[in-house]
C-alpha cells in the first residue's frame, strides 16, 4: 500500500488540475466516506504574507512555509490541498493558494490569480484573505487588486439567489496593532465596500450589495514572531470556529 501523503497539489503552476493526485488523496483519507459531512476552507493573501504558516497553525496542516533567512519568495505554486487532522467532528479540507502579486509571474500577468480565485469561490465554503494591518486604509494597499479579483470573479460565476448560501469572507489582519480589532474591522470594512462600489459591473448587478454575494467577517491576529504564544492561542480560537459547536461557528456541514 503507498504510504499517505499529507498534501497534494490540486492545480499546477500552469494551472492543470492534477486528477490523479487529486483522486488518490481523497481515497486515501477518507474524504469520499464524509459525503456531504466535509468544509472546504481556502486561503489568498499577498505573497510571502504567511498564508501558509496560518493553515499549518490553525488546522495542523503540514504545507510547505516560507523560511525566513532566504527573504520573501515564491513558496506556494499553484493551489495545494490538505485535510486538517484538528478539526474532527467535520471533515475539513483546506487549499492553499498562490500567493498574488508575486515577482516570479511579473507585474502584468494575472491569468492564473484569476483562475486559482474562480476556483476557490467555486469550491470553498470560508474563503480567507490575509491582509497586512499596515495595509488597511492605505489606498495602494498590497491586497487591494486580488480583493478586485476576488470580486469580479464572483461576478461571473454567481447570480445572488435567496436560498444559495453565501461564501463566507474572512479577512485575517495579520500583525495586528494597538488600535481596537472594532475600529480595524471597520477601516477594512469601508476599503471592501469602496473596493466593490468601484468595479465595473453587469447591468443587473450595477445595485447589488457586497452582502448580496457574500457573508463578509472579520479577525486578527498578532505578529507571529513577535507575540508567538498569543498567535498560538488565538490560531485555537479560529479553529473553533471551523467546529459545529465553535463560538461563532463558520462551519457549514
Amino acid at each position: 500500500m503507498a504510504a499517505q501523503t499529507t498534501c497534494c497539489q490540486v492545480l499546477s503552476g500552469d494551472g492543470i488540475f492534477q486528477e490523479q493526485e487529486v483522486d488518490a488523496f481523497v481515497h486515501q483519507h477518507g474524504v469520499i466516506e464524509a459525503r456531504t459531512n466535509y468544509q472546504v476552507v481556502a486561503i489568498m493573501g499577498p505573497q510571502s504574507s504567511g498564508k501558509s504558516t496560518l493553515m499549518n497553525h490553525v488546522f495542523g496542516t503540514s504545507f510547505q512555509e516560507m523560511d525566513a533567512m532566504t527573504g520573501r519568495q515564491q513558496t506556494t505554486k499553484g493551489v495545494w490541498m490538505s485535510k486538517s487532522p484538528k478539526v474532527e467532528d467535520v471533515c475539513t479540507l483546506i487549499l492553499d493558494l498562490e500567493g498574488a502579486d508575486g515577482r516570479e509571474r511579473g507585474e502584468d500577468d494575472t491569468n492564473f490569480e484569476r483562475q486559482s480565485a474562480l476556483f476557490a469561490l467555486a469550491v470553498a465554503d470560508v474563503l480567507m484573505i490575509n491582509v497586512w494591518c499596515h495595509d488597511i486604509g492605505r489606498e495602494h494597499g498590497s491586497g487591494k487588486p486580488l480583493m478586485k479579483t476576488i470580486f469580479q470573479v464572483n461576478l461571473k460565476l454567481f447570480a445572488p439567489e435567496p436560498k444559495r448560501r453565501r461564501t463566507v469572507l474572512l479577512f485575517v489582519i495579520r500583525d495586528k496593532s494597538k488600535t481596537p480589532m472594532a475600529k480595524l474591522a471597520e477601516v477594512l470594512a469601508e476599503d471592501v465596500h469602496k473596493m466593490w462600489d468601484s468595479i465595473s459591473k453587469p447591468p443587473q448587478y450595477v445595485d447589488s450589495k457586497l452582502e448580496d454575494f457574500f457573508e463578509v467577517q472579520y479577525t486578527a491576529l498578532p505578529h507571529y514572531e513577535d507575540k508567538y504564544e498569543d498567535f498560538l492561542a488565538d490560531t485555537v480560537v479560529l479553529r473553533r470556529r471551523f467546529t459545529t459547536d465553535g463560538e461563532r461557528a463558520l462551519c457549514s456541514a
